[in-house]
């Protein structure tokens, strides 16, 4: 009987160190709650006229999945943006891509993006949806084969008609970023779960203690330190996790044979498309308040070997991490901003990042808590 009552006492125990809410402090509080609600308000790009649109949805779908929107009828949009794994393909960079040097992007939460890829090329979710369509090591089509391909298969004219109100006329153009706005109409639906921060977060902001104890004290305390000490949200900000913009963060961005210009090059290369929200395909015009972001941008050295700060939301479903894909695990990730070296950082850039020089428990507390971030 005494054992007995020794191990009912000790599971007890164990029970109520389980269930322990830390004493954050209300500027803790504030910061913790900012990183939410979620799933947030549902948003409308103004340049696509067909987002929100269920015909343009199914149609979106419909060429994500069907490898018969390439040239060569090998590969669709989802054998690289697999569903179970975030859209993403668990690869350190894309394999259908010759030379290839960047990880390839998960796609869940792509509506509320201000900028799109690595390098922020495109400046809609409609663009960045064109481009792999156009590239000759991707999906290997030109505007005119495209168009040439959707008004060939019975179901993406139907579908097509369908989302847009009329057949696939004879403007190539056109009709190839329709396809685009189409795919983007689909993949703004893809919106990442729920996770055990948010249910968390939600305790925490309505001030029901008892629920927000079930949320693990390693989590909370890699919380505090992901808000406080580590600074990490500074850049990981907000309900999705990031602030949107670029930064080196001591990533190398040498590849073979050169560098990797990132924002740099990324924004070169918007400013000269045709397919930004400037130019002609902008269905909002000059009332897209968007535009804006993009006619101010000006391209400053600084942005050389800048990468887009990644969203944090079903982290565990995309590694490998980093641009280049160079970190295989959460905890090397953790390890990379334990010891950072501070030297290969931008001279003239921000100085958000320094190295953390985590304890192993502080390592382990945080990986703990950008675990949580995911289902």
């Amino acid at each position: 009987m005494r054992a007995l009552a020794a191990l009912l006492a000790a599971l007890v125990s164990l029970s109520a160190a389980a269930h322990t809410l830390l004493d954050f402090t209300p500027d803790e509080r504030e910061r913790i709650v900012a990183h939410g609600p979620w799933p947030p308000p549902a948003v409308r790009d103004p340049s696509n006229r067909v987002d929100g649109r269920r015909a343009a949805i199914d149609f979106g779908a419909l060429l994500f999945f069907d490898p018969r929107l390439s040239s060569d009828g090998r590969f669709s949009c989802a054998s690289c943006h697999l569903p179970p794994r975030a859209f993403q393909d668990g690869l350190p960079v894309a394999a259908s891509r010759a030379g290839a040097t960047r990880n390839t992007p998960a796609l869940l939460d792509s509506a509320h993006r201000r900028w799109f890829g690595w390098d922020g090329a495109q400046d809609s979710l409609w663009a960045a949806s064109l481009s792999p369509l156009l590239k000759a090591d991707e999906m290997g089509h030109t505007a005119a084969s495209l168009a040439a391909a959707v008004r060939r298969q019975p179901h993406f004219a139907a579908a097509y008609r369908q989302a847009f109100g009329a057949a696939p006329g004879g403007d190539d153009e056109k009709v190839a970023v329709d396809v685009a706005k189409a795919l983007a109409a689909w993949q703004a639906t893809l919106v990442s779960p729920r996770t055990p921060f948010d249910d968390f977060r939600d305790a925490l902001a309505r001030g029901d203690a008892a629920a927000a104890a079930r949320y693990p004290p390693a989590a909370q305390r890699g919380l505090r330190l992901f808000i406080g000490e580590g600074r990490c949200s500074v850049c990981h900000a907000g309900a999705a996790f990031s602030n949107g913009e670029f930064a080196d963060i001591g990533v190398p961005f040498f590849v073979p044979g050169g560098v990797d210009p990132g924002r740099h090059g990324g924004l070169q290369q918007l400013l000269a498309s045709r397919m930004n929200r400037l130019g002609q395909y902008n269905d909002a015009g000059a009332a897209d308040a968007r535009a804006v972001a993009t006619r101010h941008v000006i391209v400053e050295p600084r942005h050389f070997g800048e990468f887009k700060v990644p969203g944090l939301r079903q982290l565990v479903h995309t590694a490998p991490y980093m641009h280049n894909g160079s970190l295989a695990r959460i905890e090397d990730v953790v390890q990379h901003y334990s010891a950072l070296n501070e030297e290969r950082l931008h001279a003239d850039g921000e100085r958000i990042l320094r190295r953390l020089d985590l304890t192993p428990q502080q390592a382990a507390d945080l990986v703990a808590f950008l675990r949580s971030l995911s289902r």
